[in-house]
């Protein structure tokens, strides 16, 4: 899988020697301004906009994305309480299978309560039923699949055939919508607008007898929106274009598209040596650490790495675990490649942070909050032994 992400921005600059290792560093600088351009787009539109939990939920931030946005999106019970806790504005649960003991609560905490399938909303109707008797206040709506496959790589194409997520909007008729006033889908990852307008093209007939009733419609995310080469323009005049249209508010819900380019993650080399090439150990893992290294697959971006004309020795990178696997990538590092030198890769923000594990009892890396404006430099979170043992039994 390949990213357009990368830019080094103000870490190009970044003294990696003033944090320790390994550690994310998010630039709050870089957040302000991608939640600028996301504000920009909500008011042109006339639309909302919601920050996905799923992909950044440093909630250290969380006063920060309140000033820019309408809310959170949530995929559970704990991401929900989460965003109770420390964020402002909207929240929007989905969940591709909600548990009868969670509901109760998801309904007291959310505005929007979103069900994978109609079955579901069926069973469920005497929860919330006892939850509005309760004086909840939340809006149902139904995720669909629009059968329109846009996806990169199958694994994270919600359209893939026999996809889990979203009910096929073949089969979608009236009795399926009663008491839901919102269909939502989430069909893109890392795209461009292009992308969006078809999967509404191949929405927007089976839809339309339902615009009379239907409140909201949610796009989801997958949106590189603050992206510099986005077609944020017609982004803007095709989301006023759908809201005239059919009647209805429209909410796009990005994630990564709020911490593109806004961190990166800092590591050690720890060792080195050869093996029909250079190898080197740190103590980055890409299955504890940078897991869709292995997942998607994909090959981060390193701070201030040597091009391939450079001359420079290409080192394979790996971690300090013992899976096999567990390698990064190959790398002509910034650095001569020998054991104590720092090194970072870009745009960890996302998707790395949320998604870090302590197998192999590997570390997790501690958490900075960088503002490159002013430069002032927060530890907001080391992880410790404890943190490790209390996770098991």
């Amino acid at each position: 899988m390949e990213t357009r992400a990368g830019d080094p921005g103000a870490f190009a600059h970044f003294d990696l020697s003033r944090v320790d290792s390994p550690a994310f560093v998010v630039d709050a600088a870089a957040l302000r301004r991608n939640l600028g351009v996301l504000a920009d787009i909500r008011d042109r539109a006339g639309i909302k906009l919601l920050s996905a939990l799923k992909a950044f939920s440093m909630w250290k931030v969380a006063p920060l994305v309140g000033d820019y946005l309408d809310g959170v999106c949530t995929s559970g019970l704990w991401e929900a309480k989460l965003a109770d806790e420390h964020y402002s504005g909207e929240i929007a649960t989905y969940c591709a299978g909600y548990k009868a003991q969670d509901l109760p609560e998801i309904c007291e905490l959310s505005d929007h309560v979103i069900f994978n399938s109609p079955g579901q909303i069926a069973r469920f109707a005497d929860v919330l039923a006892t939850a509005r008797a309760r004086g909840c206040s939340f809006d149902v709506g139904l995720r669909i699949n629009p059968l329109h496959a846009e996806g990169e790589v199958p694994r994270y194409d919600p359209c893939a055939p026999h996809s889990r997520l979203g009910f096929p909007i073949s089969q979608l008729t009236q009795a399926h919508l009663e008491g839901v006033k919102g269909i939502h889908f989430h069909t893109l990852c890392e795209q461009d607008f292009e992308p969006l307008a078809r999967t509404w093209d191949a929405v927007k007939e089976r839809l339309k007898p339902y615009f009379g009733q239907l409140e909201w419609l949610n796009f989801g995310g997958g949106h590189h929106i603050t992206r510099a080469d986005y077609q944020r323009d017609e982004l803007v005049e095709f989301l006023k274009s759908v809201k005239a249209e059919t009647g209805c508010e429209i909410y796009l819900e990005p994630g990564e598209a709020v911490a593109l380019d806004a961190g990166i993650l800092v590591g050690t080399v720890l060792d080195r040596h050869e093996n029909g090439m250079p190898i080197a150990i740190t103590d980055i893992s890409a299955t504890c650490h940078m897991p869709d290294v292995l997942e998607a697959p994909y090959r981060p971006a390193m701070l201030g790495e040597w091009g391939e004309g450079s001359g420079e020795t290409a080192v394979r990178l790996g971690g300090p675990s013992c899976l096999a696997g567990d390698v990064i990538g190959d790398y002509r590092l910034p650095v001569p490649c020998e054991p104590g030198v720092r090194f970072a890769f870009l745009d960890q923000a996302h998707y790395s942070m949320v998604k870090t594990t302590t197998f192999n009892g590997v570390p997790l890396p501690s958490i900075w909050l960088w503002d490159s404006e002013s430069d002032v430099l927060e530890c907001v979170r080391s992880f410790s032994y404890e943190d490790f043992r209390d996770r098991l039994s």
